[in-house]
C-alpha cells in the first residue's frame, strides 16, 4: 500500500534549495516512506522543544534529516513533511518549532 507524502510549504522551500544529488537522496527517502511511513524515529521532547507526534528519519550517511508527521496516525491518510535539513545539531528541530508556532 502506498501512502500520499505531502510537504508543507517551508518543507518545499527546503527541498528547492537543495542540489540536484541531494533531491535524488530525498526523493528515494519518499518513496521508501510512502511505503513505510513508520521507519522513522518518533520524537518527543527535543532540546525543550515539543515535537511529540513527529518523527525523523536521516539519509545521505546521516548528514540530513527529515521530520514528518502522520495525519490521522490510526489510519494514515497523509504523511506531512515538516522540514528537509542538515542534521546539524537542533536546527531543524528549531526551524520546525518556528513552523509550528507560526
Amino acid at each position: 500500500m502506498s501512502y500520499k507524502v505531502v510537504l508543507i510549504s517551508e518543507a518545499q522551500k527546503d527541498y528547492k534549495k537543495m542540489d540536484g544529488s541531494i533531491k535524488k537522496l530525498v526523493n528515494r527517502k519518499i518513496d521508501e516512506l510512502s511505503e513505510k511511513p513508520y521507519i522513522g524515529k518518533q520524537l518527543g521532547n527535543k532540546f525543550n522543544i515539543d515535537l511529540t507526534g513527529f518523527f525523523k528519519i536521516y539519509f545521505a550517511k546521516k548528514s540530513y534529516r527529515i521530520v514528518y508527521r502522520l495525519i490521522t496516525p490510526s489510519r494514515i491518510e497523509i504523511i506531512e513533511i515538516w522540514g528537509i535539513g542538515n542534521r546539524n545539531k537542533e536546527e531543524i528541530y528549531k526551524i520546525i518549532d518556528k513552523r509550528l508556532n507560526k
